[in-house]
């Protein structure tokens, strides 16, 4: 599931083999946009939050987003794809190379700058790889733009508060920081929501080398992630079960450990200042 690591890792990958390359061919849902591509050269690739901006030389830039279930996949011209090409959201075609975003949630071409570029940008938080941004300006941000009554997870979730989160992360943060996944932001003290957006920052960049994605770094072999899809197994940490539910308002699947990450009143209390 791409999330904001995952973003970053693809924007690394292809900076060195973009940037500085004249795209040959561009195909993409709209074909006055591809036409507009073909001939220019990349002049940067880089990764805000989400999203995938690859920068050309005519003020324009493609500008990519996962969703769920999207991929970038890259070919020697000509050979065979490993997905069907039905599937294929944009293909950037080089001398040397093919670039493929496949199942992209979507995909278009912005004039960079823009207004449209700036809308996209102020729809964004700080972005918790790249951005220098303390956690209690977080906090900030997450009490002006949220309902109190907003669990958590959905907290967590929202890009506009700060980018980078996703569905993954955000059970392995709340496993981490031992907070209940049926909190509610109103419920949950200052601190606890920092810790929360400082661990997220801490892992994210932890994790933009090669290789899986990992929270839980013991090397016990025990696993890589202390929750996410580990319905029904022992807790790594107290030796529970883990429980799964679909929660939040978009229903997104929430892994945690009940022994580890109960409700505590002591969050409301520290909130009303006793």
């Amino acid at each position: 599931m791409p999330e904001g690591d995952t973003i970053h890792k693809i924007a690394r990958f292809l900076a060195p083999r973009l940037e500085g390359r004249t795209i040959r061919a561009v195909d993409m849902a709209d074909p006055a946009a591809a036409k507009r591509c073909a001939g220019r050269e990349v002049r940067a690739v880089r990764a805000r939050g989400k999203h995938l901006y690859i920068a050309l030389d005519n003020a324009l830039a493609l500008r990519s987003h996962l969703g769920m279930h999207g991929a970038w996949h890259f070919y020697a011209p000509g050979a065979d794809w490993r997905k069907p090409r039905r599937q294929a959201s944009l293909v950037v075609t080089t001398d040397t190379e093919c670039f493929v975003c496949f199942n992209a949630k979507e995909v278009e071409l912005v004039a960079d700058p823009s207004v449209r570029r700036r809308v996209l940008d102020t729809r964004l938080g700080p972005d918790l790889v790249d951005d220098a941004v303390a956690p209690d300006e977080l906090v900030r941000r997450a009490r002006a733009m949220m309902d109190p009554q907003d669990l958590v997870g959905d907290v967590l979730l929202d890009q506009r508060v700060a980018a980078g989160i996703g569905n993954v992360y955000k059970s392995e943060v709340l496993f981490v920081e031992r907070v209940s996944p049926f909190s509610r932001l109103g419920d949950l003290a200052d601190r606890r929501l920092a810790a929360c957006y400082a661990t997220a920052a801490d892992l994210l960049r932890r994790n933009l080398g090669g290789g899986r994605r990992v929270t839980r770094f013991e090397r016990d072999g025990a696993g890589r992630l202390w929750v996410y899809r580990r319905e029904g197994m022992p807790c790594l940490r107290c030796d529970g079960r883990i429980e799964a539910k679909r929660l939040g308002r978009h229903h997104r699947g929430t892994y945690w450990c009940p022994r580890c990450q109960p409700l505590q009143a002591s969050d409301q209390a520290e909130r009303n200042g006793a």
